[in-house]
């Protein structure tokens, strides 16, 4: 899954020194004092991992910011193994 923005404010930020290496931190913000918590990235990354999956991040700056999500793919567990 991937989540592709254009838009002015994930496209700057990212683009700036030393953001993309952090953006997954925990209360890590570019946003001004008192606007947001800087956990959102965060949670996030930690659910995707916690699951077996990844995130990828590419940028260009002036253009966009794409962030990719890969999760492994679930195994159905077979209806004899299942408890009622």
């Amino acid at each position: 899954m991937s989540c592709f923005g254009g838009g002015y404010g994930v496209r700057q930020a990212v683009s700036q020194p030393g953001v993309k290496e952090k953006m997954f931190d925990p209360f890590f913000t570019t946003k001004p004092a008192g606007e947001g918590t800087g956990l959102g990235l965060s949670i996030s990354h930690d659910i995707i991992v916690n699951h077996g999956g990844s995130t990828e991040v590419e940028t260009r700056p002036s253009e966009f910011t794409e962030i990719s999500v890969t999760l492994p793919r679930a195994v159905a567990v077979p209806e004899a193994s299942k408890r009622v």
